[in-house]
Formats: C-alpha cells, structure tokens, sequence
C-alpha cells in the first residue's frame, strides 16, 4: 500500500446565496460558505501530488446548541479543521486511511478540550480524508471506486470498531461496485410551498426552475421524497397532508422518508405522530410508503432508552446522533436498524458502518431472521462541483438505490462559481451537468447519471477557480464562548 506524507494544506472559502430559503430544524437558511481545501502529499517515491475537498459550512446542524450564534458554530468548524491538519502533518508516512485511525481520539480528545461536539470534530478529518484520497488517486491514476474496492487507502479493522472483528472487510471492499446512476430524493423542508396557492404574490423567484412541490414532481419525475417534520404533531399532520394530495395525485408508485431532525424530545412523541399519520385516511398511502424515520429525537435523548416498540412498526435511523464511530453499535443495541452516510461525517466511517450492515445482515440470513439493517444516503448541502461528486461516489459505491440530493433545488446550479470553473465541470462530466444558465445538475426521470465520476482521484478532474475564493479566516484558538449564556440550556 502507498504511504504518504502530508506536504500543506490550504483552506479557503467562498458565498452561496440560496435561490429559495429552507427551514431545517432550528435555522432558516438564505445563504451559505463553502469550506474549500486543497493539499499537497508527498509519496514514498518523491513524488507530489495535489488534491481538492469541498463542503458546506453548516450552523445548527453539527451544533444546535442555541447557546452559540450561527458565525460562533463556523468558527467551530473551522477549529475542527486547524486540529486535524496539525495532527495530520504529524503523523509518519501513513497509507490514507492510517491519517484517520491514528489521529481519531486525539481529534475528538482535543475538540473536547475545546467544546466541539463529536459531530464538529469529525469536519476536520472528514474534509483532509477526501482530499488526501484525491490526491493519492490523481498521482496513481485510480478513481474513487478503484482505490476502495483494491483497498488502496489501507482500510483496516482496528482497536476503534472492534465489533467487526472477524469480518472479511478485503472481501467485503473487493466486492463493491459502483452504481452508474442514482434516484434523487427530494427534500420538502418546513418552509417550502406545496402548491402554487403557497405562495403570497411577489414570493415567486421565476427563474424557470420548479419552486413548488407540485413543480419539482412534474418537472424533475421524482418518484423519492424526504419530508421534514417540525416536532408539532398537529402542525406535522396538516402539512404531511397536504403534501399527500400532491404525491398521491401524481405518482402510483413513490416512496417517502420523514425526518424529524431532532424536533421531539421523547419516543412517545415520536410514536404519536406515527399512530396519528397511520390513523390518517388522507395520509394511507403515504403511511404505507414511508421507508423509514430519520433522527426524530434530539440527540440529547436519542441514545438514552430503547425504541424498538416503534421500529417495529417503521424502521428508524440516527443521522444527527453519528457522533463517533461506537454511535452507530450503540444505536443498534436499542432498536435502531440504520443509520445515515454523509461525507461531511467522514467517509471512512460510512464505509465501516456499511461494513457493519453487511456483517449484521450476513448473521442474519444464517440464523433464518429477516435482514433489517442498512445505511442511507442523506445531506442536501452538498453544493454542485466536488462536494456532491464526492459524495455520489461514496453513495453509489455502497449499493444505495436513492440519496437525499436537494442542492440544486435550493442554490441555482453552480452560479457560486466563476463562468471557467462551471464550463469545466460540465466538460468533464457532461453526463451530471447541464448548462441551462447556470451549470446544473442534469437530473432525468429523477436519476443522475454517475459514469463520469469514474475518473483518476476522488470523483472530480475539473479544475476549480482558487483565485476568486478567499483565504479560510482564523478560527479562535481557545474555547468559544457561548454568546447567550442565558440560552445553554
């Protein structure tokens, strides 16, 4: 296996106005930062080699604490980041994936130090991860799919998942094939108009791009759905079925999850809501097409009782509770059957947690029991460019059928990014981008053709436009202080 050296590192970040504001959780977003870095490693053989990682820089998600503002969870973020690449350019010649196991408790060590949550901490690693892999698989000419299927990032089962002790993970690796397209799923978020009647006069953005949930069915053929709830039971009722009528209407044959991005505090709640949905006439297909339950209770609660009395009734999963690489054997112990791959958690720990599935569900077909567990692809910030060919690699590469992919609802393609750098995109991946203003992601009959991503590196050879972004601001050293002290609670 090639070992490396990591050589520089530079961070940069740049502006992203949302065409159409979304409401998630805790946070109204209308605009964003891009966290862009670029590394340089040094093989064993002399040789250098340069590799690219892009991703969103998210308040209120990694930490919904309403004890920090929104610029104080960014700073955050980037500590994560600054720990991870002091620790890697510490680290000896290393295979990619020795940078993660070797440096993983002391970045969650020394993020606690600095009150950064699990869920903070793991953006550091998580951004150098895909980089460096991208730069290994430019020097080597190897695609993603390539490097982990042949194991050239030197994955290995180690002190830190030791439940998969026993497990062919070579087996396991050498088995994967990658998807050549994938079903996109559409997020509904707490804001977005259902039908044209939602919006007041003047709401309209009238780009020519769908804006209403009844738009992006007709226009983009969706047949995958993900629906926000708000933690409301009655509120959640109305909403839901409203957004029935337009499914049911429109679709025979599709298939939905909800996500209740930790808006209720207990599994009763929870329970309730369900009972309520089942109970519902206007919401029985809808019921008897929901896949699963993502992330309903707050973190906080998540992982403190069982839930399997529910999940025996719908399959639920922890998204926002993937703190740690032990999160995911934890949550299964209590009665949760998935959990959620995001390459903004790392993508090392999507491919063990995959890895943990297969292992669960192979011991399940022996003992004659039903196969019940899995991993699902979520995350709607993953902007066009790198950060969503990345992470279609990753999901494609796992088997999945459909992904959470809601970037091209809410921004207008790649209009973040200079004229040059989108006309690269869509000359190096023809097949996931258009150029209809904007480049935009090309999805046809609610698919995304993925064949391009098969290219040296991690999913992307066009060039990005370093020169029009700015230099990743410092981060404050020390601890951040809660802004409204008040609020901690």
């Amino acid at each position: 296996m090639t070992k490396l050296r990591l050589e520089a590192v530079e961070c940069f970040e740049r502006d992203v106005r949302l065409r159409l504001p979304f409401r998630f959780g805790v946070i109204t977003v209308t605009r964003a930062t891009q966290a862009v870095i670029r590394v340089t490693v040094v093989l064993e053989d002399g040789r250098t080699s340069r590799g690219v990682a892009a991703e969103t820089l998210g308040a209120k998600w990694f930490d919904k604490r309403a004890a920090f503002s929104d610029a104080q969870n960014l700073d955050q973020l980037r500590q994560a980041l600054n720990l991870a690449v002091e620790l890697y350019r510490g680290c000896p010649w290393s295979t990619p994936f020795e940078f993660y196991a070797r440096t993983y408790k002391e970045q969650l060590a020394r993020g606690g130090e600095l009150g950064l949550l699990p869920l903070v901490a793991a953006y550091g690693p998580a951004l150098l991860d895909r980089a460096i892999l991208d730069a290994l698989g430019r020097a080597e000419g190897l695609g993603f799919a390539d490097m982990i299927s042949r194991n050239v990032a030197g994955l290995a089962i180690t002190e830190l998942t030791p439940d998969l002790a026993g497990f062919d993970l070579s087996r396991f690796l050498a088995d994967l094939r990658a998807r050549p397209a994938i079903a996109v799923r559409h997020t509904v978020g707490l804001l977005d108009p259902i039908v044209a009647a939602d919006q007041k006069p003047g709401e309209r953005v009238n780009d020519g791009l769908p804006e209403t949930l009844e738009e992006v069915v007709a226009h983009y053929r969706t047949r995958y759905f993900k629906l926000k709830v708000g933690g409301d039971i009655a509120a959640d009722l109305d909403r839901l079925a409203r957004i029935a009528a337009v499914l049911d209407r429109a679709h025979g044959d599709y298939r939905t999850t909800l996500d209740g991005n930790e808006q209720y505090d207990d599994l009763e709640g929870v329970a309730e809501l369900w009972r309520r949905i089942c109970e519902t006439p206007a919401l029985s297909r809808l019921a008897a097409h929901t896949l699963w339950i993502e992330q309903p209770i707050a973190r906080a609660y998540a992982l403190a009782k069982p839930v399997a009395e529910l999940a025996q009734r719908k399959p639920l999963i922890i998204d926002e509770s993937d703190g740690e690489l032990a999160s995911f054997p934890a949550a299964l112990a209590l009665g949760y059957s998935g959990v959620s791959s995001k390459n903004c958690k790392g993508f090392y720990k999507s491919i063990l947690n995959a890895a943990r599935v297969a292992k669960l569900n192979a011991a399940a077909r022996a003992a004659a029991r039903r196969q019940q567990y899995f991993i699902t692809g979520e995350d709607l910030t993953t902007l066009a460019g790198v950060s969503v060919q990345q992470d279609l690699a990753l999901v494609s590469l796992l088997g999945l059928a459909h992904v959470e992919r809601n970037s091209q609802h809410f921004t207008d393609g790649m209009s973040f990014a200079p004229e040059a750098e989108q006309a690269n995109f869509v000359h190096a991946h023809p097949d996931l981008y258009e150029r209809v203003g904007p480049a935009r992601l090309r999805i046809q009959e609610g698919r995304l053709a993925l064949g391009s991503l098969a290219c040296p590196g991690f999913a992307a050879v066009a060039d990005m436009d370093f020169a029009s972004m700015r230099p990743m601001p410092r981060a404050p050293s020390g601890r951040i202080a809660p802004l409204y002290p008040e609020r901690a609670a």
